[in-house]
């Protein structure tokens, strides 16, 4: 699960004076103002997330000094996907919603709060196991170094900046409990900021400290960025935790006296459900129970992520600047897949309710329609991205030390990326299908670790051919791999899609974005100066897609058409 699916999906459960919900259960209104909210600011992370980027590009280029930082930025990026997108998430929010619920349950029997008794539970041992990890990663950061990175010429800066972000292992893991504790308090807005801090802190301190600390500064800024993540929730967390306290205490003081036998309990005990899991009868297999649930989703989780420690990996013996090329391409071709999975972020909610109802047929329609219009917006994305590369580029990054080899390098590698953008969309949407479900599925990890064998063997053979060209090839042959074998299994192991429909409505997609991305190649690269450039190819893309999307009857074409004349005519 993503942080961005999580701030909608979870940090909209609405409080007890939520009046955004009845019963329990999220009203329309209150879900689309959590999905706008989370939206917009996921948004300004992404756009600070690219100033970010520019600012390493112009004051380090693309050279062995980027590449050393981008080592060391793996370690934020494996703990974040590990500590606030997925697994904190998944384990922590349901805790602190099943002691909410207690709590609102049974407020005025309890002799103790279940949140406060869950914090005092769970807090400190996670403080202790973080703390160890962010010391052990800063004693091994020399090793680290050679495991991710064997091939590079000089890894002392490498290892400094690496001891540097291993302190995200802590802050990051601080962030994703207080982040899972306000999403199960229905608190949804600092959450979706934490991005928008982390960038702030990166690129401040590159602009105090870059001229004296060189690209360490970068690696000092992912440090502060972290610790930037917890302040901007920790208050939060702390006055809702204060003020539940102190409801509960005033509740506790005006109700009536109950003995237990009021309760029909024996005396001196507790009922089941307000014992602590290791106090009940069988509570020792249920962190067995738990790990079984959550084993599926940290394999996935992780063995995405892995892919790319292989890129890195097989980058590190390339000339300099390969790393670095890499990451820039990469980091652009993937905003059309992060503003098509927006969609699928929103919707989760949606399908995970129905399945759990038994509406399966309901499931079907709502994921089918999410996967034409996440394939018509990535897509036209890719067209974009490929019919338009060197002018992106150059308008994002030619300055300062990244100069026009580095425009030229970078804007080759993005096309073949554009390649397996919709693989990607298809893995994001398809796994939350999945994972809907209330058992273990190993199938999206076992899917994922074959396509991460087909990039790491893909990618190793193919970059003795074409170099980095090869590593960007063999990361689209496994994500696309991967993508076919979810899409296969959906309909067997989850949501009983329309295999074939959807396959067949994804081809006419594709052949019409083919289409789009030779017209727009040709007239962008008619046009000399970059911004018109860019700006005629992505309208002939646009253009050309629609056309003959809709001359070979692609799915969802005609419902985008009407809704888009239906506002114009309305605006008018």
């Amino acid at each position: 699960m993503t942080a961005p699916e999580s701030a909608v999906q979870e940090s909209a459960v609405p409080e007890e004076t939520d009046t955004g919900s009845r019963g329990g259960h999220l009203s329309n209104r209150f879900l689309a103002r959590a999905a706008l909210l989370t939206a917009l600011l996921t948004a300004a992370g992404a756009l600070l997330g690219l100033v970010r980027d520019q600012t390493i590009a112009r004051l380090y280029g693309a050279g062995p000094d980027t590449d050393a930082f981008l080592v060391a930025w793996t370690v934020p990026e494996v703990a974040s996907t590990l500590l606030i997108e997925d697994a904190m998430a998944l384990i922590l929010v349901p805790a602190f919603s099943l002691a909410l619920a207690r709590r609102a349950k049974d407020r005025p029997l309890l002799d103790r709060d279940p949140v406060h008794a869950l914090l005092r539970t769970t807090l400190p041992g996670l403080l202790l196991v973080l703390s160890a990890g962010a010391v052990l990663l800063m004693l091994a950061a020399p090793w680290v170094v050679a495991v991710l990175a064997p091939g590079l010429p000089d890894t002392r800066l490498a290892v400094d900046c690496t001891r540097l972000t291993a302190t995200c292992a802590f802050s990051f893991g601080i962030a994703g409990y207080c982040s899972a504790a306000l999403r199960a308090h229905g608190s949804f807005v600092p959450p979706a900021m934490i991005y928008v801090a982390y960038n702030i802190g990166i690129i401040a301190t590159i602009l105090v400290l870059g001229e004296r600390l060189g690209v360490r500064a970068a690696a000092a800024g992912v440090a502060i960025g972290g610790v930037l993540m917890v302040l901007v929730q920790a208050p939060v967390v702390w006055r809702k935790l204060r003020r539940r306290r102190a409801a509960a205490e005033q509740t506790r003081e005006h109700a009536p006296e109950y003995a237990p036998e009021q309760r029909n309990e024996p005396a001196g005990e507790q009922p089941a459900d307000e014992q602590p899991p290791g106090d009940r009868p069988g509570g020792g297999a249920r962190p067995l129970v738990a790990l079984g649930l959550l084993a599926p989703v940290i394999v996935f989780a992780l063995t995405r992520q892995s892919q790319v420690l292989i890129e890195r990996f097989l980058a590190a013996p390339l000339p300099a600047g390969a790393i670095s090329h890499l990451n820039y391409a990469q980091k652009v071709a993937q905003m059309p897949m992060v503003l098509s999975l927006m969609l699928c972020t929103v919707t989760f909610p949606v399908v995970a309710r129905a399945m759990a109802a038994g509406e399966t047929d309901r499931a079907r329609r709502r994921v089918e329609r999410d996967l034409a219009l996440a394939g018509v917006i990535v897509l036209v994305g890719a067209a974009t991205v490929v019919a338009c590369a060197p002018q992106i580029i150059e308008i994002l990054f030619q300055r300062g030390a990244f100069d026009r080899a580095d425009t030229a390098a970078t804007a080759t590698v993005m096309r073949v990326y554009a390649l397996g953008l919709l693989g990607h969309t298809l893995v994001g949407a398809l796994v939350r299908c999945y994972f809907s479900a209330a058992r273990p599925l190993w199938f999206p990890a076992l899917a994922m670790f074959l396509g991460l064998v087909l990039t790491t063997v893909g990618g190793g053979l193919l970059v003795g051919v074409w170099g980095v060209l090869g590593i960007a090839a063999g990361n689209a042959l496994g994500i696309t791999v991967t993508a076919v074998l979810l899409l296969n299994g959906v309909a067997r192991h989850s949501v009983p899609v329309r295999v074939r429909h959807m396959t067949g409505g994804l081809v006419k997609l594709s052949a019409a974005a083919a289409s789009a991305t030779g017209a727009g190649w040709i007239c962008g690269a008619l046009i000399p100066s970059p911004v018109p450039a860019a700006a005629v190819a992505c309208l002939v893309v646009a253009a050309v897609f629609l056309v003959i999307a809709r001359a070979v009857q692609a799915p969802e074409i005609d419902s985008i058409v009407r809704s888009v004349t239906g506002r114009f005519i309305d605006v008018r």
